[in-house]
């Protein structure tokens, strides 16, 4: 695959996965949060698992091992349940943008990982990256706590944000060499297992959905854009790249964050989120900007 046509599904992947924030804040009004991500999941997993058996697609790497279904399901649980979980809890108290902002330092964290636990290589840029892209979160995150958002709600955002961090690195140190429908849609089987059970035990209850135009509008993004095109397309972009270059260009995602957020929920750009924003942003682009051909070391 040429380079620029690598970028450009990182591009398209960056903005929809953006578009999941000020997404989610808007759901989180007509639904309970983890019984809705739970609905969102089982849905998306029954049309993904529902392709790959209907059109005999399982494995892309030749052989016939059986398909590691358990383990699948306990990635989901890493990938999707604890990290969308936790953000969509957090943001009931904080702000789309915030979100994303925090969430946003996934690909740095990877990138620095990858190196123990995947043996890719180590550079200065990674660390610098990490230094910088930490540094400007940690200016936005003072700010906004100065102005009145929620210190717990940061703190699950930012425990998703770790979750996810595992999941990618578990990931790509696995490789199930699956076809991606089955990867994708058997780990989505498995968080929204969880998170309805999760969501039972909160107390959460299925009448607290409000029937509507907006929930039915809110649904249908997640399931088709988000859970399955923008899943897909992470999944395949990790497989063919390093876990570091697979994050190329995420470094747009907090002021593609900030607008929408700003664009869909009405939320105030503050002065000091954009200055936070540029050490967050070239953070991720140092830590991330790999050539795609860079290789991974085997132990």
């Amino acid at each position: 695959m040429s380079r620029p046509l690598y970028l450009f599904l990182v591009l398209i992947f960056c903005l929809t996965w953006s578009s999941a924030f000020p997404t989610a804040k808007l759901a989180i009004t007509v639904a309970p949060p983890l019984l809705f991500l739970g609905v969102r999941f089982l849905i998306a997993a029954t049309i993904l698992v529902g392709a790959a058996l209907i059109f005999r697609r399982r494995r892309t790497d030749g052989t016939h091992r059986p398909v590691p279904w358990l383990t699948l399901m306990a990635l989901g649980v890493v990938n999707f349940a604890f990290y969308q979980g936790m953000l969509y809890l957090a943001m009931r108290t904080v702000s789309g943008g915030l979100a994303t902002i925090i969430t946003s330092l996934n690909p740095v964290l990877v990138a620095c990982l990858a190196v123990p636990f995947l043996g890719e290589r180590l550079i200065w840029r990674k660390l610098g990256g990490l230094l910088l892209g930490f540094a400007g979160a940690a200016f936005v995150v003072r700010n906004r706590v100065a102005i009145g958002e929620d210190l717990p709600g940061i703190g699950l955002a930012f425990i998703g944000m770790f979750s996810l961090t595992i999941g990618t690195l578990l990931t790509k140190r696995l490789q199930p060499g699956l076809d991606l429908f089955l990867l994708t849609g058997v780990q989505q089987a498995g968080a929204g297992m969880t998170l309805l059970a999760l969501g039972g035990l909160r107390g959460e209850q299925f009448s607290e959905f409000v029937i509507g135009l907006l929930l039915l509008k809110t649904m249908l993004w997640f399931v088709f854009v988000v859970s399955i095109a923008s899943f897909l397309l992470w999944f395949f972009l990790l497989r063919r790249g390093s876990a570091a270059s697979a994050s190329s260009l995420h470094f747009l995602m907090p002021p593609l964050g900030l607008i929408m957020s700003w664009v869909l929920l009405g939320e105030r750009l503050q002065p000091l989120d954009l200055v936070g924003v540029v050490p967050v942003a070239l953070g991720i682009w140092l830590a991330t900007s790999e050539p795609i051909s860079t290789r991974v070391v085997k132990r």
